[in-house]
């Protein structure tokens, strides 16, 4: 079957692969740190210990680190050297580096610190009565957390999802270097972006930035309508 060209010399095959493994890369980034985000944070902003401000700070490092430079850790901590690679490859029978596995990997890191950001903001502004009042209703701490807890933080979870998969789909430093750019098995938008630039291809640049501006747009758009709202 002739594809459907978007142009003289770009087809809709061309165009889409790139587009649907970023919103799936994305999308499996945005589920992880969702649920690592609220039950860190959750910890976090309602326990004090020795150490938490260090704790906190690596937590947060991969937000003002270079990509590249989370790349690399990346790429040593999955590698065949290290022990985390060793076991990958024992279980799985070979490595997720340069896979769209390793895309995953480096989407979650970099968009973890705004989940967890996000997530402890909304978590602090609950007031804890609230919580103790519910408790003393007779409610046990999965439904506190549940119909309690996390309906009043919603709007900063809410917020934290979004900026997270907006991270997580424009990641382009750390994915390149532990997942490189292997077209139809680790391209991702940037990526793409990146390779139609260099050569020279501008029609099919500019659809990959269009798309992932109106993605953008729409996304921060809707944050700031649920900011507005609360």
């Amino acid at each position: 079957m002739n594809m459907v060209l978007l142009s003289s010399n770009i087809t809709a095959q061309e165009f889409l692969t790139p587009v649907l493994l970023s919103l799936r890369v994305a999308f499996i980034a945005l589920v992880i740190v969702l649920i690592l985000g609220i039950i860190i944070a959750r910890f976090m902003a309602r326990n004090d210990f020795k150490g938490k401000i260090v704790v906190e700070t690596v937590l947060m490092m991969p937000l003002v680190l270079p990509p590249t430079v989370v790349g690399f850790l990346l790429l040593v901590l999955f590698g065949n050297n290290s022990v985390v690679g060793e076991a990958i490859a024992w279980i799985y029978g070979d490595t997720i580096i340069f896979t769209w596995y390793a895309a995953v990997a480096a989407s979650t890191v970099v968009a973890f610190p705004l989940m967890y950001q996000a997530a402890k903001g909304g978590f602090l502004n609950v007031n804890e009565d609230i919580e103790n009042a519910a408790r003393v209703d007779g409610a046990n701490r999965w439904q506190v957390f549940t119909r309690i807890t996390l309906p009043l933080a919603r709007t900063a979870l809410i917020t934290g999802a979004l900026l997270s998969f907006a991270r997580a789909l424009g990641e382009f430093g750390a994915t390149i270097i532990i997942a490189g750019n292997i077209p139809g098995r680790t391209q991702t938008l940037p990526t793409a972006i990146y390779v139609a630039l260099q050569s020279g291809n501008m029609s099919l640049a500019w659809a990959w930035v269009i798309v992932i501006v109106i993605l953008s747009f729409f996304m921060l758009m809707f944050i700031r309508v649920k900011a507005n709202e609360s």
